[in-house]
């Protein structure tokens, strides 16, 4: 059975925020954390090339991206939940270099990430700081709607 580009790549925002929110949290290496996902996760769902690449290139921007964050909440980035932290560094990754995602499905994912390992009504929050950078960096893609 084969699983769904779609699906393939919601799996893979799955594992890379559970591996941000570690890289985050720790400070391991990311090859080391990427090893390990590979040996104790079952990835075969997973979309190899994008788990790769949001967990190598979100690390590399976090600081840009925590400042572009940063603009639409009432809190720092350093006080976000950690859980909140990961989930919003990667749809907002997403959201500013990945244009071959629509902007709805970014913001999908990130809610249902948030509802199944944010704190409650986290989804909220989320859903309000990617509504306003898709404003920003997807006003083309809103207006053609």
């Amino acid at each position: 059975m084969t699983v769904s580009l779609a699906k393939s790549r919601s799996n893979a925002r799955k594992k890379a925020m559970q591996a941000l929110y570690q890289w985050s949290m720790s400070g391991s290496d990311l090859n080391e954390i990427e090893v390990q996902f590979h040996q104790e996760q079952d990835m075969s769902k997973v979309d190899q090339d994008y788990f790769h690449s949001l967990l190598h290139d979100v690390p590399t921007q976090v600081a840009d991206l925590d400042e572009l964050m940063a603009a639409y909440m009432d809190r720092t980035c350093d006080e976000l939940d950690p859980v909140e932290q990961a989930i919003l560094r990667l749809s907002t990754y997403e959201m500013k270099n990945r244009i071959d995602v629509p902007y709805k499905v970014i913001i999908n994912e990130a809610i249902q990430l948030s509802r199944s390992f944010g704190a409650d009504k986290s989804h909220k929050f989320i859903n309000s700081v990617l509504d306003k950078l898709a404003q920003q960096f997807r006003q083309l893609e809103i207006s053609s709607q």
